[in-house]
């Protein structure tokens, strides 16, 4: 979801994939690879049915799904409409989290083309080099990472050579050996749905704030 104040990553949007028991038995003799292709094959018919990032859209659409179901839902819906603008739906694949907060960011970055930010973040970055290095780990074992992400601020950013467009980020954004490699890569460990911890050591680390809006059937403060 996004609102005026600035990027924020959506909550995942669960599915639900039925494998086989027999499937995992030997899943602990298999090596990263293995598991990264099996967890492909798993995933490759929601693929097809939801983009890694999607479209932007109205929160009343939200609403219209839930037209006839829970009252409590709606109302919930109604007032996250009253803060956000839309909403963009992801795949939930377990790595969707890092996928919603990286586009947002990025979406957020290109659209304001804030530059003290981006250098505010690389040094959040440098620091972060600092604090592994200070704990033992090897340069080669976080460099790619850190190159990585350093990589998508700069091309967002425009007047570079390889500046891109938002429709551009879209697509790279859906593709999935793009997406895919940057999770697999780049979050240890890989296609694990993402809890408090998580959030909050990408939070901190960055310095960027997340705000996590769950939506479910329970009452809230408001009376809703």
């Amino acid at each position: 979801m996004q609102n005026q104040e600035g990027p924020i990553a959506d909550k995942e949007m669960e599915t639900s994939v039925s494998i086989p028991i027999s499937e995992f038995d030997d899943w602990a003799n298999f090596a990263d690879d293995d598991i990264m292709q099996q967890q492909s094959a798993i995933h490759a018919e929601e693929a097809k049915k939801i983009p890694f990032v999607g479209n932007k859209e109205p929160l009343s659409m939200l609403a219209a799904e839930y037209e006839s179901g829970s009252p409590i839902l709606l109302e919930k819906i109604k007032m996250l409409g009253q803060q956000y603008a839309a909403i963009r739906r992801t795949q939930g694949d377990g790595n969707c989290f890092f996928q919603s907060f990286m586009f947002s960011y990025l979406e957020h970055i290109l659209g304001s083309q804030d530059r003290a930010e981006v250098d505010r973040i690389k040094g959040n970055v440098k620091e972060c080099r600092k604090t592994l290095q200070s704990l033992g780990y090897a340069d080669f074992s976080f460099e790619d990472f850190f190159g990585l992400f350093l990589e998508q601020l700069d091309i967002v950013l425009q007047g570079n050579e390889d500046s891109i467009s938002l429709d551009e980020l879209i697509i790279k954004s859906r593709d999935q050996s793009i997406s895919n490699y940057v999770c697999k890569s780049s979050v240890e460990p890989m296609g694990e749905e993402s809890d408090h911890v998580d959030i909050a050591a990408l939070s901190d680390a960055l310095g960027v704030p997340i705000r996590v809006v769950y939506l479910d059937r329970s009452f809230c403060d408001k009376g809703c």
